[in-house]
């Protein structure tokens, strides 16, 4: 069975394209082409709710958010914030968090 990441994503939020770029990338850089994504698209709230959707872009393997949101956080069609390692937010993951999270989580 060939592995997969899934990214979730909402079409209000531009920065889904960028994380799909970046994932790609780094799924070749760490010696994982053959890791497939899948692009879902949350675009109601009924079904953000049902799946624990806080934003986009969300990251998840094995059905797991790979960069666990804060428990209180609400779900929704939100554009999702990141804080990176540095201390600034950003719609993306930090780079090393994001290479660090897909590496265990498909180790």
């Amino acid at each position: 069975m060939t592995e997969s990441v899934q990214l979730l994503a909402t079409s209000g939020c531009p920065s889904h394209e960028e994380a799909h770029t970046r994932l790609l990338a780094l799924l070749h850089e760490i010696g994982r082409p053959d890791v497939r994504v899948d692009v879902v698209w949350i675009e109601s709230p009924e079904l953000a709710a049902n799946i624990g959707f806080i934003g986009s872009p969300t990251f998840r393997i094995g059905g797991s958010d790979i960069l666990p949101p804060d428990p209180n956080a609400p779900t929704g069609l939100n554009c999702r914030v990141y804080q990176r390692r540095d201390g600034r937010f950003s719609p993306l993951p930090d780079p090393d968090d994001l290479r660090d999270a897909v590496t265990e989580a498909l180790a």
